[in-house]
């Protein structure tokens, strides 16, 4: 196996206030990330995430544990892991005052690139991004899928060993979320390392080899999607609405009917193998729902069957 370019064990962070108790922001993480691998924090707001990314960026100490990025304690050598990483933020920090390609060929020379270099950079990261023709535009005349592009481009200035990308299409409709995933399969095909934190199911479906799920600071499972799918949940779910009035009243004659129940406030969830044969028995049973949906599972059902609680929050 290779050396990984992650190692993470026992890792905490704490907080504290005066006067207030001990927060426990991440409470005892573990886990590796290979070379080249796409690897994924999953889980609510507030589960320590970020605060997990602020580490590995060398920006934030831990409290204990340990943690070793490309081979380097990050308390120690913040500097030269920081040097080897690109950063994607939550929020777009672009500089509003220039245009795009300025903002990459200025990103440049912070990382101390000669002038040369950092425009052929800046031209070749506009293509990467499907920006040339926005060039010369300033970041304020771009859409928000065009600023979320131009920033990942951005934290590919300095041929990153791996990129950290925290919440990276949050805020963005459907078409430009799948443009800016194509740019991210893209970099997974030549080998980047990608780091990314998300509480879209789908998202990490699409993007991520392997993730762990968090939850309040702790790891509640780890695996592949597609294994974790497996192992927490069926092939598929009914969805059954019979009106926020009496789902409550109904969910009882439906229990037996799949392998697991899962009441939410608006609609009702049957796990079972086959969707549509549970489906055949709710309608026999003279249970006859106002909509019902036939669905594969998904990691919100890992989540769900974890913590009883919708990722989303």
């Amino acid at each position: 196996m290779p050396e990984p370019v992650i190692h993470a064990e026992n890792l905490v962070k704490t907080y504290r206030s005066k006067g207030q108790p001990e927060v426990v922001a991440v409470g005892g993480l573990s886990f590796e990330v290979a070379p080249g691998e796409s690897f994924g924090l999953l889980g609510p707001n507030g589960a320590g995430k970020s605060t997990t990314m602020k580490m590995i960026g060398a920006v934030s100490t831990r409290t204990a544990g340990e943690l070793s990025i490309l081979g380097l304690d990050p308390d120690r050598y913040g500097p030269e892991i920081r040097s080897r990483l690109g950063v994607v933020p939550q929020q777009d920090n672009l500089d509003g005052e220039l245009n795009a390609r300025e903002n990459l060929f200025i990103y440049g020379r912070y990382f101390g690139l000669p002038a040369k270099a950092c425009h052929a950079k800046a031209d070749e990261l506009l293509a990467f991004a499907q920006l040339e023709d926005k060039a010369k535009s300033k970041v304020d005349q771009l859409s928000g899928g065009m600023k979320r592009r131009l920033t990942i481009a951005r934290g590919l200035v300095n041929d990153p060993r791996i990129l950290l990308l925290d919440e990276p299409t949050t805020g963005l409709d459907p078409q430009a979320r799948h443009v800016l995933w194509d740019r991210l399969f893209r970099l997974k095909e030549r080998g980047t390392t990608l780091v990314l934190t998300t509480h879209y199911m789908d998202e990490a479906e699409q993007l991520c080899d392997r993730l762990i799920v968090v939850d309040k600071g702790r790891i509640m499972a780890e695996g592949s999607p597609s294994a974790l799918i497996r192992e927490y949940s069926t092939r598929e779910v009914l969805e059954v609405r019979f009106g926020a009035s009496r789902n409550d009243e109904v969910a009882p004659q439906l229990q037996g009917l799949g392998e697991r129940v899962e009441v939410l406030p608006d609609r009702i969830l049957i796990y079972a193998e086959d969707g549509e044969a549970v489906l055949e028995r709710v309608i026999a049973e003279g249970l006859e729902p106002i909509t019902s949906l036939v669905r594969r599972s998904s990691l919100e059902d890992v989540f769900l069957r974890l913590t009883g609680r919708s990722l989303i929050e």
